[in-house]
């Protein structure tokens, strides 16, 4: 039986199943102001110095940043992930990515294979769809952090 497709948080990033230069984490921006959120704010603008009256439609967020700092993850984690106590424990890499245009730190992991080894405050890095668990039923998509390469800024120049 295939599984089903299911983001972890619905309305955080694009359907995973878009091309992946096309992946985005979904903010939203205060029309009011121009503050960007993420996680999505849709009850009200949280910028105390905000007008107030604005919108808060969806936004894209950039698809690439800085790393602003990383580390690595070395226990078990909490929910929502989900990890066999019995199967040997593999750490992750946790990224802070600074979106410029934005103003603001993203965290998340960072994609698979890439450790705190491969990551340097201030290295570009994109935004590309990631699994965070597959269950019988549902695969749960998410988002990473990858390095871009310098084969990656010559194709989209």
């Amino acid at each position: 039986m295939a599984r089903t497709r299911r983001p972890v948080v619905a309305g955080w990033f694009t359907d995973d199943t878009v091309p992946e230069a096309e992946f985005r984490l979904l903010g939203t921006r205060c029309t009011a102001c121009a503050s960007v959120f993420f996680p999505r704010e849709d009850d009200g603008c949280r910028n105390p110095g905000c007008p107030g009256g604005g919108e808060l439609p969806e936004v894209p967020l950039s698809p690439r940043g800085r790393v602003w700092s990383y580390t690595d993850g070395r226990y078990r984690p909490p929910a929502p992930y989900v990890s066999d106590p019995d199967a040997p424990w593999e750490p992750y890499t946790l990224v802070a990515v600074e979106l410029a245009a934005e103003a603001m730190v993203v965290l998340g992991q960072a994609a698979p294979g890439v450790t705190t080894a491969d990551l340097a405050v201030g290295m570009e890095v994109e935004v590309v769809p990631g699994v965070l668990n597959e269950d019988e039923e549902h695969t749960w998509t998410t988002w990473n952090w990858r390095p871009v390469t310098t084969a990656d800024r010559e194709e989209r120049s």
